[in-house]
């Protein structure tokens, strides 16, 4: 990467796009970028606080691209029609991807961390770069939600930290097999199930991801990850979970609606955690993240007090408000494994919940439809009530074969309470029509910053009542 050059970013509101625009600029680097959405006027604050930065904002027309020394940088499945790869086609500019480029800048970090798994890196990621700020080490972090304890007046979308530090703390994707591009030096495996990619894929990814990484950091009790980790050497392999094999494990865990308390044992270590995030799979995600610090040569009773300050991330169970009795939850749930965490979290406690998802794509729906519909009728009492709008659609060649009817008619032959409404400002109203004191409403999707408005929303209805 060479100072010379100026980074374009097409679609630079997104959740991959805008912490890694926000590192290269306060990096030095020149950057700029368009989006649909603010084409479109949505999320306005967003953009403002992009500007605010030194990024100019350009139209999604090829406009902002006029400079050979520019790059542009843009998912691989934008296609050529868009008017900005058209005008750096014409300039003959570099195009790279946004893991493409992230990648050069993780790889060259003194100490590269990176968060892989299905479920958990965003919190995990989070949780780390939280550490190791906290303890003095002034990392970079990259991550893909708002990370709550770095928000400020100046920084309201918080989702990557410029440090001056060693360590490049980055969540690493498997969905698009870009994995394949990041070496750490320290690798940290949540878990591994059914999202977007076949499982003999998964593996190999994350097998891949394991075998180039020069410490690796595996959650045993996790069946496939746990196999991945029999294939790293015992010196380069620390593990975690719930169980005595684990190298790192938690006891005497105390769950509460809105924390966990546990015990950490490391070796002849013990310490007391109190977290401010609640349910056991956060426990798990605190021991990935206490692992990664023992690792950076943190000692524990250090790390330990530090994630007890960790506040979370946005739209990770994030509490939106109680309204006459109702609370209402905004969250990321959006896979099997994401959406059985939270139902177990809350199902952890008395009270009905009324479930709204909007499916991020029909893509995903085609691709775990079946082990969406087990996960809803498995985790579902018989008293909750599933609502579905229409996938998540911004236009293209997606195949729509399959949609949110066949999760919902899937669900009701399990025997519980689904509904598909199509459009999404009619889930809100009904769901607030639902509503009982008592219910909570939670709120769950990816790929749209719109679903934090609508679950706020929601509140408001149920506040009008």
């Amino acid at each position: 990467m060479t100072e010379d050059k100026s980074y374009f970013f097409c679609g630079i509101g997104g959740s991959g796009m805008l912490p890694l625009a926000s590192i290269l600029r306060g990096r030095g680097f020149t950057v700029a970028g368009s989006d649909r959405a603010l084409d479109q006027g949505r999320t306005a604050d967003k953009f403002d606080w992009l500007r605010a930065q030194g990024i100019d904002l350009f139209p999604q027309d090829g406009s902002g691209l006029i400079d050979k020394n520019q790059i542009l940088v843009a998912s691989a499945a934008v296609e050529d029609t868009v008017p900005d790869v058209m005008a750096s086609r014409e300039l003959g500019l570099e195009r790279v991807t946004r893991p493409e480029l992230l990648a050069r800048l993780f790889n060259a970090a003194p100490r590269s961390i990176g968060v892989a798994g299905t479920s958990g890196k965003s919190t995990v990621t989070g949780m780390i770069g939280w550490i190791l700020h906290d303890c003095g080490h002034d990392p970079t972090v990259m991550n893909g939600a708002v990370m709550k304890n770095f928000i400020s007046d100046d920084t309201p979308f918080a989702s990557a930290l410029v440090g001056q530090g060693d360590s490049f703390v980055s969540e690493v994707d498997e969905s698009d097999g870009s994995i394949a591009l990041y070496a750490p030096d320290i690798a940290i495996l949540n878990n591994i199930s059914l999202d977007h990619k076949s499982m003999a894929e998964l593996r190999a990814l994350f097998g891949g991801f394991l075998k180039r990484a020069g410490h690796a950091i595996v959650n045993i009790d996790d069946g496939e990850s746990a196999a991945l980790a029999r294939g790293v050497e015992p010196e380069r392999l620390r593990t975690f979970g719930f169980g005595a094999d684990a190298d790192m494990r938690a006891i005497d865990i105390a769950e509460k609606p809105l924390s966990v308390a546990f015990s950490v044992l490391d070796g002849g270590d013990s310490q007391r955690v109190e977290l401010a995030v609640p349910g056991r799979h956060n426990v798990a995600n605190a021991l990935a993240a206490l692992s990664t610090a023992r690792a950076c040569g943190i000692e524990l009773a250090e790390a330990a007090a530090a994630i007890g300050r960790f506040l979370g991330l946005r739209r990770r169970f994030e509490i939106v408000g109680t309204a006459n009795d109702v609370t209402v939850i905004d969250d990321f749930g959006h896979n099997p494994d994401k959406i059985a965490a939270t139902l177990k979290t809350l199902h952890a406690f008395q009270g009905r919940l009324l479930v709204f998802f909007q499916p991020h794509g029909y893509g995903p729906l085609k691709q775990m439809g079946h082990e969406l519909i087990a996960c809803f009728a498995d985790n579902l009492s018989e008293k909750d009530v599933l609502i579905l709008c229409d996938p998540v659609y911004f236009g293209g060649t997606t195949d729509r074969s399959v949609g949110s009817e066949a999760i919902v008619d899937g669900v009701m032959q399990a025997g519980r309470q689904a509904e598909h409404i199509p459009a999404r400002a009619d889930c809100g109203a009904k769901l607030a029509e639902l509503a009982r004191p008592g219910d909570r409403i939670i709120v769950m999707g990816a790929r749209d910053d719109t679903l934090s408005t609508f679950a706020a929303d929601i509140l408001d209805k149920l506040a009008a009542r």
